[in-house]
């Protein structure tokens, strides 16, 4: 897919794609602008910047491996939709069965479960109310695998048909393979999927999915890359940075399930990597035994607590924080090791600047510094970040 693709039928409504119809070379520009004016108004001058790094013209479209749907309607008492927030009005819901971000198999999937229950009469759960059966459809997918999850989340509020959607699932003329079909309850008020029990119909709750020569299970609610590609590019290139990883120590914190981690365990010494997400941590574990890692080691728990308690000091520190950032008591904590690098990898610049000014009063300066689009029509950009500690020389 490249930028000749038709202007997205769901751009009017949907606030997932801010720049849908705009040239990608000026997406590129735009967010590579956004990074530099935030560091440039902080006073953070890198010894080197490169170029925004852009996702290849085949990958510009249909790269997203999952997707957390809601069912609702955009009007009051309107028909049934599924799909996504109307822009600037959290209560309305667009159906977006031709989302150009996703995997063809997506739509399908999410057009045959709206017809499906649209012809049951079933209600939609009104978040004001805490009244209805119908809360979400989630569907994920294994990039290298070919291999589709399928989950319904309701309410226990009254019964809902498995056996027919599964029938109903099993004919669809899809390019990937469905290995498993969940049904999830949760009475929880909160708008976010909470699962508080799950049943699997078909098959099982992961998939396989493969970065470089690892495998990883995804477990059906555990966090992994949207953008498999591009993540594992960044990944291999941060890494890179890093002078020599061969046999040293290194901490990877906000480490997820583990994906950078393993990949670094290939060459160093030791991986400690700290996660305050326990379905994350369990990821982490069973993956790094499914790959035969046996020097990383998975911590769950707040990163700054997590270090108070330890005595062992890293080579090398790497940082994958979520949006929000890293804690003040945690970049002291981390910049009081005083390695020599750290590397951080943000999903978020205004986050990511905060800390930066933090470390850069702390004693470290930025060597390099590269945005990334991980994340094509959207507004989310990412950047490497690699400092080090003030008068310490490289070749």
């Amino acid at each position: 897919m490249t930028d000749t693709m038709e202007q997205c039928p769901h751009s009017d409504f949907c606030g997932g794609c801010t720049y849908q119809g705009i040239p990608y070379a000026e997406q590129l520009a735009d967010k590579e602008q956004q990074v530099l004016r935030l560091l440039e108004k902080e006073g953070i001058a890198p010894d080197e910047t490169a170029a925004i790094a852009g996702c290849p013209a085949d990958s510009t479209y249909r790269y997203r491996n999952k997707m957390e749907y809601t069912f609702g309607d955009l009007v009051k008492d309107g028909p049934l939709c599924l799909g996504m927030h109307k822009i600037r009005n959290f209560m309305s819901v667009i159906t977006v069965d031709h989302c150009q971000i996703v995997p063809l198999d997506f739509n399908r999937i999410l057009g045959y479960t709206l017809d499906f229950c649209s012809q049951r009469g079933y209600v939609k759960y009104h978040k004001k109310l805490h009244r209805g059966l119908l809360r979400n459809l989630i569907v994920r997918w294994g990039v290298h695998t070919g291999e589709l999850l399928v989950n319904i989340v309701t309410t226990t509020e009254s019964s809902f048909d498995d056996q027919g959607w599964l029938n109903g699932l099993e004919q669809l003329a899809l390019d990937n393979r469905i290995v498993g079909v969940m049904h999830t309850y949760s009475d929880a008020l909160a708008d976010a999927v909470k699962p508080e029990s799950m049943e699997v119909l078909r098959g099982r709750e992961y998939y396989i999915e493969k970065i470089q020569d690892l495998s990883f299970k995804v477990h059906e609610f555990s966090f992994f890359q949207t953008n498999v590609d591009a993540a594992s590019r960044l990944y291999r290139e941060g890494i890179s940075l890093i002078e020599n990883i061969e046999g040293k120590s290194v901490f990877d914190l906000y480490c997820g399930t583990g994906t950078i981690s393993q990949i670094m365990a290939e060459k160093a010494g030791h991986v400690l990597g700290v996660e305050i997400v326990p379905e994350s941590v369990d990821s982490a574990r069973e993956n790094a035994a499914l790959n035969g890692l046996a020097n990383c080691e998975f911590i769950c728990g707040d990163v700054f607590q997590v270090l108070q308690q330890r005595s062992d000091k890293p080579d090398v520190i790497v940082v994958d924080p979520p949006r929000v950032g890293m804690s003040v008591d945690a970049v002291d904590k981390i910049a009081s090791y005083g390695v020599t690098e750290i590397l951080y990898i943000s999903c978020n610049p205004k986050t990511l600047v905060k800390n930066l000014v933090q470390f850069q009063n702390l004693g470290y300066h930025v060597r390099y510094l590269r945005p990334y689009d991980n994340f094509p029509m959207t507004k989310h950009v990412e950047t490497v970040v690699l400092m080090s500690k003030v008068g310490v020389e490289y070749a």
